[in-house]
């Protein structure tokens, strides 16, 4: 094993454990030696992006892409952090990298992602359905496939896929407020309310989450658990979402129906459009 492959296991393995900033470290000191090496490129726009550096990790995304890397995993995670840019190079990585190594899971997840957020459902849902296929247990291909079907409006497909993913992964708050409002898109309003509002819980700092489930617990007539969790939002809630809430709390004192009315004809159709379209 040369040098560079050494470096590279050891942050994988810090990666591993979350250690983002001395995986980052690691192998900084090993691209001053070795400055064109796709795999140090790589896994170190992958620890920029954990560290929230995106600007870092785009860059050395690009770099790793320049270098015309031909191993699959690679070309999967560069072109999958270009998509996440809206940058024209992703599209080229991640159908490299589906089709040359078709068993490759997570290049057609990627892929598979990538098309349905352009709108090419048939050939999006043949890849994901494949990744799905390869890794049954992988929470992020039930994920990704929920997000395509709901994309092409089919419901009650994203809902069961979508189910598959949180119950793979519970602690994956995201999904479960897609969830939801794919509950309330099919007119589940109990069943949207109880997953919004779990949603809700577990993330805090999500202003439009704490909004959303709190429109949702109105309109089914949950009145206490409405006003403690529009209450919870005022806590996070600013810019935009400081005007939504002031319309909500009005709503939500106004009764059920204009709560309903606030959360099924506004707030809930947007929202969840605009987070079908974000990477999970």
């Amino acid at each position: 094993m040369s040098d560079a492959d050494d470096v590279l296991q050891q942050a994988l393995a810090l990666g591993d454990e979350g250690r983002w900033g001395e995986m980052a470290e690691i192998l900084y000191r090993e691209l001053e030696a070795e400055p064109d090496d796709p795999y140090l490129l790589c896994w170190s726009a992958v620890a920029e992006r954990e560290l929230g550096n995106d600007g870092a990790a785009y860059d050395l995304f690009k770099r790793c892409l320049a270098q015309n890397p031909l191993d699959a995993h690679l070309l999967a995670l560069a072109g999958s952090g270009l998509a996440a840019f809206d940058d024209p190079d992703a599209e080229a990585a991640l159908r490299a990298a589906a089709l040359t190594e078709p068993n490759l899971a997570m290049g057609r997840v990627q892929y598979g992602a990538y098309l349905a957020r352009a709108g090419l459902f048939e050939e999006s849902l043949e890849h994901l359905r494949a990744g799905v296929q390869l890794t049954p247990d992988d929470p992020v291909a039930h994920g990704e496939l929920g997000v395509a079907l709901a994309l092409k409006g089919d419901m009650a497909g994203a809902a069961a896929a979508m189910e598959d993913a949180v119950d793979l992964a519970p602690e994956d708050s995201w999904t479960r407020v897609l969830l939801g409002l794919i509950y309330l898109e099919m007119n589940d309003e109990d069943r949207a309310a109880e997953t919004l509002l779990a949603a809700a819980a577990e993330r805090p700092e999500d202003a439009e989450a704490q909004i959303l489930a709190a429109l949702a617990a109105a309109a089914v007539g949950w009145a206490d658990a409405a006003e403690n969790t529009i209450a919870r939002a005022e806590y996070a809630a600013q810019g935009s979402d400081a005007e939504l809430l002031e319309e909500a709390s009005e709503r939500i004192a106004a009764g059920a129906e204009a709560a309903r009315a606030l959360l099924r004809d506004d707030a809930a159709p947007s929202i969840l459009h605009e987070r079908l379209i974000q990477p999970l």
